[in-house]
C-alpha cells in the first residue's frame, strides 16, 4: 500500500491471475495431462514453418515492421475474407494487424468505449473480455447461453438479447464459434443480431478466431449481413487455424473510420509485433482448401474421442459444434456441482486438468457445475486421458 491506496487500478482488482495460468501451472506441478489450455501440443504444417525460417534469415520482419501490419499479409487477409466470405476490404485502410487475437480485442475496446458505455456479451466469455471492458471504463451485461440437456447444446434467447440493450448500450461484443460452449450461432440468430444493431445502431464487435473450427453448421461472419459491414469489427487469428499460437498474429477488418480508430489505441500498445511471422501466415492465409478440410476433420474425430470418453466416465457431455472445446456438467460425479474443487482435485484424483466455466460468467452460480476440456491434442493423449478419466 501507499498513499493508503492499493496498487492494482480499481479496475483490475477483481481480476487475479487468469485460470490458464493457474491450471497449467497445477498440470506442471502434478505431471497431469493438460487438457485445460487451449493450445496444441504439436505444430501446425511445415510449409508455413519453413516460410517463417525463411523469413528470419532474409531479414524480412526482424526491425520493425509497418504499424499496420506488413503489406503481405494484410493483403493475404483481405484476399481470405473475399475467397471465404466474398467480402471486400482494402489491404491498406481496412485491415490491420495485431499481436493476436487477444491485443485486437483490448485495442478495439479501448478504442470504442468510454466510461459510462454498456458492452453487451453472451456468457460464458472469454475472460479477456471483461478485463479489456474494465480497462476501458464501461460497464459489462452479460447474455447468458442457456445450457440444454437435452440436446447437449447451448442456446441464445434473443429476447432476453433484446432486452440487455438500453440507451447506454455502445456495442456488442459477439464470440462465433463460441468459447467455451462450442455453440455456433446461425443464419437465422445473425440476422436477428443484425437487425437489432441496426435498429439501436450498435458497434458490433465479432471475435472469431474458431472461424475454421466449425463441425456442424456453417461459419457466417456477421459483417456480411445487411447493414453491418460499416458498423462491425471482425476479429480472428493465425494461432487456431495453423496450430501455432505462440507466433501471436492477429487481425480486424472493418472500414476505414473503425480501423483508424482501433489503430489509434492499437499503436500504443504493441505498436507492432511478430514481424517474420507476418510473412509466414500471409502464406498460410493462401493454403488450399484441402488443408482446411483436413484439419476440421482431424479435430472433429479428437472431439467425438474426448465427448464419448467424458460421457464414458459419468460426464454430462455438451458437444460443440465448434471451436476445440468440449463442456461437461460434473454433477453427475460430483453432487456438489463446485467447478472450481472439482478441477484443482481433478490432477491429484486421475491426473488430468481441466478449467471451470464459472471463470467465465459474472453469474457464477450458473456456470458452477460446467468444466471445460480441450482436445487439441495429439490422440495418444486424448485416449491416455480418457483411460484416466474412467478411473473417476
Amino acid at each position: 500500500m501507499t498513499q493508503g491506496r492499493p496498487l492494482l487500478n480499481r479496475r483490475l482488482a477483481e481480476f487475479g491471475t487468469t485460470i490458464f495460468a493457474e491450471m497449467s501451472a497445477l498440470a506442471v506441478r502434478t505431471g497431469a495431462i493438460n487438457l485445460g489450455q487451449g493450445f496444441p501440443d504439436t505444430d501446425g504444417p511445415e510449409e508455413v514453418r519453413e516460410a517463417a525460417v525463411r523469413a528470419l534469415r532474409a531479414g524480412h520482419g526482424n526491425q520493425y515492421p509497418p504499424g499496420p501490419g506488413v503489406p503481405e499479409l494484410r493483403t493475404a487477409i483481405a484476399a481470405h475474407q473475399q475467397r471465404r466470405y466474398a467480402l471486400t476490404y482494402d489491404p491498406a485502410t481496412e485491415v490491420l494487424v495485431t499481436a493476436g487475437a487477444t491485443e485486437a480485442i483490448a485495442a478495439t475496446l479501448l478504442a470504442l468505449l468510454e466510461p459510462g458505455d454498456e458492452v453487451v456479451a453472451l456468457e460464458p466469455y472469454y475472460d479477456s473480455y471483461a478485463a479489456c471492458i474494465a480497462m476501458a471504463g464501461a460497464t459489462r451485461v452479460p447474455v447468458t447461453l442457456h445450457p440444454e440437456p437435452s440436446t447437449g447444446t447451448y442456446r441464445l434467447d434473443l429476447d432476453e438479447l433484446r432486452s440487455a440493450v438500453t440507451p447506454r448500450t455502445r456495442l456488442l461484443l459477439l464470440n462465433t464459434p463460441h468459447n467455451p460452449t462450442g455453440t455456433v450461432l446461425t443464419r437465422e440468430e445473425l440476422a436477428a443480431i443484425a437487425e437489432l444493431a441496426c435498429e439501436r445502431d450498435l458497434l458490433v464487435v465479432t471475435d472469431e478466431v474458431y472461424e475454421h473450427l466449425v463441425f456442424e453448421g456453417e461459419h457466417l461472419p456477421l459483417a456480411g449481413f445487411p447493414g453491418m459491414r460499416e458498423r462491425t469489427v471482425t476479429i480472428s487469428s493465425a494461432g487456431k487455424t495453423f496450430s501455432f499460437t505462440g507466433w501471436k498474429v492477429g487481425w480486424i477488418t472493418a472500414s476505414p473510420e473503425l480501423v483508424t480508430a482501433v489503430r489509434s489505441a492499437k499503436q500504443y500498445l504493441t505498436y507492432v509485433a511478430s514481424g517474420p511471422f507476418q510473412y509466414a501466415v500471409a502464406e498460410a492465409l493462401s493454403l488450399p482448401d484441402s488443408y482446411f478440410d483436413a484439419l476440421r476433420a482431424d479435430l472433429r474425430t479428437k472431439r467425438d474421442l474426448l465427448s464419448g470418453g467424458l460421457a464414458e466416465a459419468g460426464f454430462d457431455v455438451y458437444r460443440p459444434a465448434g471451436t476445440y472445446f468440449v463442456t461437461t456438467d460434473i454433477r453427475p460425479l460430483d453432487s456438489s456441482g463446485d467447478g472450481f474443487a472439482f478441477c484443482r482435485s481433478l490432477p491429484e484424483r486421475c491426473g488430468v486438468v481441466a478449467v471451470p466455466n464459472a471463470v467465465f460468467y459474472d453469474h457464477r452460480e450458473q456456470g458452477a457445475p460446467f468444466v471445460r476440456f480441450a482436445f487439441c491434442k495429439r490422440t495418444e493423449v486424448l485416449e491416455e486421458a480418457v483411460s484416466r478419466l474412467k478411473g473417476l
